[in-house]
């Protein structure tokens, strides 16, 4: 079945509300990291220097017939459709390797 991933880049500490809201709309689940970025609506600065926000970088795998739905519950509970909270993205996959539960290859092996 065809996947996608979906990338959302959010502000720190709304990470586990993205993968909350893409459990509930039928991801098995994700992935956090983080990172440092500044967008347009972030230019900050203490004493004129100036300050790099901490984000949050969540990659869900998803089956891309699910993904839209996914992306809106994303977008919804990490309100990004407001300035300066982030965005999300959605990427075709064109291999993925290491997940046979999704795949449908895993089972009993002793056959």
């Amino acid at each position: 079945m065809p996947t996608s991933l979906i990338v959302s880049i959010v502000r720190k500490g709304w990470g586990d509300t993205v993968l909350t809201a893409s459990k509930k709309a039928g991801a098995h689940g994700g992935t956090v990291m983080l990172g440092r970025g500044v967008g347009i609506h972030e230019n900050q600065s203490i004493l004129g220097i100036a300050i790099e926000p901490e984000k949050e970088i969540v990659l869900t795998l998803v089956y891309t017939d699910a993904a839209d739905a996914i992306l809106d519950a994303i977008v919804t509970a990490a309100k990004l459709d407001e300035p300066g909270n982030g965005l999300a993205f959605v990427v075709p996959v064109s291999r993925l390797e290491g997940v046979p539960h999704v795949l449908g290859h895993g089972g009993d092996k002793s056959a």
